[in-house]
């Protein structure tokens, strides 16, 4: 049998193309998977649930998968990680005032379907974080509660050394299996409780509501009183103390009058560490090393004037720009969400508003996360007013956005929390 010219090009482009994850034809084609988590709202009794969806490599549209959405697993998912290759999926549901918290694990089929696989209990109550070595051999999750023991004649101080406050919060460690996925309480080998007996987690700062893992070996938690608590990450799961464990942040803002702080979110870029005010719209730089931080001398830099509430920050795959996730403005008459741009110095680390003509860009109502698809070519937003997500396209050399080609918006079901990506299963 003889092709026509154009029906061998055809079924060359559909062979060399079918190789690929996901190809089906000619200019378009699976790069990865996304999993929104969603709870529960007033308005939409819907929830509790995980939205997935297929990236497409070269239009970064998003594609509902088949049996979406996935129940969560628990009660108001809150975060969730991908181990290394893709295989499970680890969601955190808080809870509420009647049902516990939880871990939940999942494995991810053809097409990023979700198997449920076993639920986990953190050691504290609350759990609202979750993070991954860089092996995806340990999985911290962060308690806003630490499992404290009630005070007795023989042990009236029942608060473990290392944690100075009552109200403390805690991170439990579990091991995670290669083969299987399935986590492993990791027990704390240094401190111990009133009895003499090792306690099952690693206390933290009062009231901890942001978690960041360092791939250079440190764990840093935001806690209540806007202080730091740093962790070096040991042999087998360990989290170690040092003479610098609780660090206290400070601003020294060239604006009058400013208010108490407010770190609203905690990302990293090599050996740096940047953190939102919300409460002035500042973001500050700081140095790290061994989980220590430095603060820029004249790096700190205000957002831009009409954002505000700044919630989540991230660097780009090429380090070179920082994009900061607005939850309103400062507009009462054009009251939007947004993402804003600023450039990194690649010597100093320092950061400058990225001069793109729609920066700062417009998002849905309310969102929560961010994330870069598995290409490092498109960025995402989970929205929780709205119940969707946002995309744009980024342009790698200049850092700014552009609109997706084939709309920006996507429906999920209930009410977003945050939005994890992944790419090849292996």
């Amino acid at each position: 049998m003889k092709l026509s010219l154009f029906g061998r090009i055809s079924l060359v482009c559909v062979v060399s193309l079918g190789v690929l994850l996901g190809m089906t034809a000619c200019g378009g084609g699976t790069v990865g998977f996304m999993w929104v988590l969603a709870g529960k709202s007033a308005s939409n009794a819907a929830g509790n649930s995980i939205t997935g969806f297929k990236v497409d490599n070269f239009t970064g549209n998003l594609a509902g998968m088949v049996k979406s959405p996935y129940p969560s697993g628990g009660v108001n998912p809150t975060m969730a990680v991908v181990r290394p290759g893709g295989r499970f999926v680890y969601v955190v549901n808080a809870g509420d005032s009647t049902t516990a918290g939880n871990i939940a694990q999942f494995s991810v089929g053809g097409d990023g379907i979700l198997t449920p696989q076993l639920t986990y209990t953190s050691q504290g109550s609350n759990p609202i974080w979750v993070q991954m070595d860089s092996t995806g051999n340990f999985l911290y999750v962060l308690d806003q509660q630490a499992p404290l023991p009630a005070a007795t004649a023989s042990n009236p101080n029942p608060v473990p050394a290392g944690c100075t406050v009552a109200n403390c919060g805690d991170i439990t460690v579990f091991s995670v299996a290669a083969d299987t996925g399935r986590l492993t309480l990791v027990t704390n080998s240094i401190i111990k409780d009133g009895n003499g007996a090792f306690i099952t987690y690693f206390p933290v700062g009062p009231t901890p509501t942001r978690m960041l893992y360092l791939t250079t070996g440190s764990l840093l938690t935001v806690d209540g009183d806007q202080t730091i608590f740093s962790y070096g990450v040991g042999a087998n799961g360990q989290l170690t103390l040092s003479s610098n464990s609780v660090q206290t942040v400070t601003t020294n803002y060239p604006i009058a009058n400013p208010q108490p702080l407010n770190i609203t979110s905690i990302t990293s870029h090599g050996s740096y560490v940047y953190l939102t005010d919300g409460a002035n719209n500042f973001i500050l730089p700081f140095t790290v090393s061994n989980g220590v931080l430095q603060s820029l001398t004249g790096g700190n830099v205000q957002n831009f004037a009409t954002n505000s509430v700044p919630v989540w920050t991230f660097t780009d795959s090429t380090n070179r720009t920082l994009y900061v996730l607005n939850q309103s403005s400062t507009s009462a008459s054009q009251a939007f969400s947004s993402i804003s741009a600023f450039a990194i110095d690649s010597g100093s680390g320092k950061l400058s508003q990225n001069p793109g003509q729609s920066n700062p860009y417009k998002v849905g109502s309310g969102p929560v996360c961010m994330v870069e698809d598995p290409s490092n070519k498109y960025i995402y937003t989970s929205n929780s007013i709205d119940s969707t997500v946002t995309g744009y396209e980024i342009n790698k050399t200049t850092g700014e956005l552009n609109d997706l080609r084939r709309g920006t918006t996507f429906n999920v079901t209930g009410k977003p929390s945050c939005l994890v990506v992944s790419g090849n299963i292996n």
